[in-house]
């Protein structure tokens, strides 16, 4: 594939809006880049598809993305992240192109978990895709072998996310529930990771149903960090990457869709270009 080879935006993908609250932080916190967010929100949700499909769409959103400049891709998705992240750093980059980086949101996350878990039992609400890939698990154990980690899906969070009803009254019965469920599998949790980018619309009502005495971690900060701190680690990354402080956005659904629920994420009106992949 013929990539352009000068500098470009970095590439933020996810399967529909969760990636906004991730895309929020990395511009708060490196608002000098160009961006591109690429929502594939015409084939949301990822959470409960196969690893095979996963990696496919993740892919095609990749190479889309390599195709309009960037060298740097972010999947700001955890179940892409836990389906397809791998595959594609593995199998893929060396043949589309040895020089180009593709990045997740669970390695980030999980580099943090030690120093915020004081009792070493870690709790992580996600979709099931991502429960069920084992992802969260597997990475905090290569850190920190001793913490026990306990999944509980959350398959009701991304729907009411998504269709506006994150602060109805209904979204309460379903944050309890979900809450209390993975509480009662493991009660020495004292960490919670929201494992899926959707969820920090949901802080007020996960505020209200988690015990004071444990900690709920969203991922935005800890990738907006982590990439601050890759990117000083890799200056001829860095240089690739251009600084104009410009976002694009593009949805695989219908532009009003996009720009009406994307004000759920963020705080500001924002213009959107339908594509396919």
């Amino acid at each position: 594939m013929n990539y352009p080879h000068i500098p470009g935006p970095i590439g933020v993908f996810d399967s529909g809006y969760g990636g906004l609250t991730i895309l929020s932080k990395i511009r708060e916190t490196l608002p000098q880049y160009d961006y591109i967010y690429l929502g594939d929100n015409a084939r949301t949700p990822y959470g409960t598809r196969s690893f095979e499909i996963v990696y496919e769409f993740t892919l095609q959103a990749v190479n889309r993305l390599f195709l309009m400049g960037c060298h740097l891709v972010i999947l700001a998705c955890n179940t892409a992240s836990a389906k397809a992240l791998r595959s594609i750093q593995i199998n893929d980059l060396p043949q589309m192109d040895p020089q180009r980086r593709v990045l997740g949101v669970i390695r980030p996350t999980a580099e943090c978990i030690g120093t915020l878990t004081r009792s070493r039992h870690v709790g992580i609400l996600a979709t099931a895709g991502t429960i069920r890939s084992e992802s969260y698990p597997l990475e905090i154990h290569k850190l920190f072998p001793d913490i026990t980690v306990t999944g509980q899906a959350c398959p009701m969070w991304v729907p009411l996310v998504e269709n506006n009803e994150a602060q109805s009254d209904g979204a309460d019965y379903f944050v309890k529930k979900y809450i209390d469920s993975l509480l009662e599998k493991d009660p020495l949790t004292d960490t919670v990771v929201l494992g899926c980018t959707h969820y920090p619309i949901l802080a007020p009502k996960i505020e209200r149903y988690m015990p004071p005495h444990i900690a709920t971690v969203a991922q935005g900060g800890l990738v907006a960090d982590s990439l601050k701190n890759y990117l000083a680690r890799h200056p001829e990354m860095d240089a690739k990457c251009t600084k104009g402080g410009h976002c694009l956005y593009f949805t695989t659904e219908a532009e009003e869709k996009f720009s009406e629920s994307a004000s759920t994420f963020l705080n500001e009106p924002i213009r959107v270009e339908r594509i396919e992949l």
